[in-house]
């Protein structure tokens, strides 16, 4: 499957994802996304970092990140995930060993259950070597 196709399929097909970007780990190259879904370089890589932030609180925690230029107040963030919210809508991010999977899920959608789409994907990608 290509790499568009998870986005169209498993992340955007469910319904909770409204538009998803998947890049390589460091959030450098984009590999897929959604039209119109702009993550600058700077935002990747800022939510690809906080993963190796061992700081407590996490910079992320303590600043929330950007996306699309818009600031989200991170709600919660690990090795490997992160949730943050606007308001009603929210990001949800996840790092596999080779990829960042980054959903934007709408006022609809519930961060937890969006959330759940993008980890299923990741650890499906990660048993997949990626």
């Amino acid at each position: 499957m290509s790499w568009q196709a998870y986005i169209d399929t498993s992340l955007v097909g469910p319904g909770n994802i409204d538009k998803a970007v998947i890049c390589d780990s460091a959030g450098s190259a984009i590999w897929a996304s959604s039209a119109g879904f702009t993550v600058s370089d700077a935002e990747r890589k800022a939510i690809a970092d906080s993963f190796n932030d061992k700081s407590d609180p996490k910079g992320v925690i303590a600043n929330g990140i950007k996306i699309a230029g818009e600031k989200y107040m991170t709600i919660e963030a690990s090795d490997d995930s992160l949730k943050a919210k606007k308001g009603k809508e929210g990001i949800v991010a996840y790092k596999t060993t080779q990829a960042l999977l980054i959903g934007h899920h709408n006022a609809d959608s519930q961060t937890t259950v969006a959330f759940n789409d993008v980890a299923t994907l990741g650890e499906y990608l990660k048993k997949m070597g990626y």
